[in-house]
């Protein structure tokens, strides 16, 4: 089918290993046209061009929530995406989801906010009416689909993706914020994506492969997966955009 010529996706990943496949598709995919078009705002860098068809803005934003929302409300008010995509890798909080598999955010929330002490629930950001951001149903589908087309031996989970602004390596900590929120995995990002994207009105959804899991054993794991699980991840969103469906 032809492309919604009026769809404009953000794409986001924390770190250069998360962003490189698909910066170096943007490139293929843009050498006959009129080439990529790269900007510097915030100390990040954002490259415009085509992936699959689709016109995508590509950043990488740098490690942390800060950096994630700032990153995100430069997309929406400088670059004008209609949509944002988060990927990378994170850290499985769910044993059924096994180092290399891929998780796709039914919502999001931050695991280190706490007001408790004023009525909210952990978790939830005070006076925002809401304590989980949801990712937008068609999105989340298109993932799913374009996860099971490219790699139908790969088990993709749907559920919460919880996000802080610490490196989750121990098991105490880990079956805290499990035991807390549930959830399928915990990184450092998402959660501000999403709640930027929710105050921009903005649909997201983010995938991430598992690189480890978030105890003591990724002193080895990560190190060993983080870069297959992040390219594998990106090959994921390649493949979601070429096939995107209304």
């Amino acid at each position: 089918m032809e492309k919604d010529k009026d769809i404009r996706v953000g794409i986001i990943g924390a770190m250069e290993v998360e962003t490189e496949l698909l910066r170096s598709r943007m490139m293929q995919d843009n050498k006959d046209d009129k080439g990529v078009k790269v900007s510097e705002k915030a100390g990040m860098t954002f490259y415009e061009g085509q992936i699959g068809g689709i016109s995508t803005v590509l950043v990488r934003s740098g490690v942390g929530k800060v950096n994630a929302a700032a990153c995100t409300q430069i997309l929406a008010d400088v670059y004008g995406v209609t949509h944002i995509i988060n990927t990378g890798v994170a850290g499985s909080l769910n044993n059924a989801a096994n180092i290399g598999d891929i998780v796709i955010s039914a919502c999001a929330m931050h695991h280190d906010v706490d007001a408790s002490v004023f009525g909210y629930a952990k978790g939830e950001v005070p006076q925002m009416g809401i304590k989980a951001f949801p990712a937008d149903p068609w999105l989340v589908r298109q993932a799913a689909d374009a996860c099971r087309k490219a790699a139908p031996d790969i088990s993709v989970f749907e559920g919460m993706v919880l996000s802080g602004d610490q490196f989750i390596s121990e098991r105490a900590k880990k079956n805290l914020i499990a035991d807390t929120f549930g959830g399928m995995c915990v990184e450092m990002e998402g959660a501000a994506i999403a709640q930027t994207a929710y105050i921009n009105k903005i649909p997201f959804v983010i995938i991430r492969a598992i690189s480890d899991k978030a105890d003591e054993s990724v002193q080895v794991s990560y190190d060993e997966f983080e870069g297959k699980a992040a390219r594998h991840c990106a090959a994921l969103v390649i493949n979601l955009l070429e096939n995107l469906e209304a």
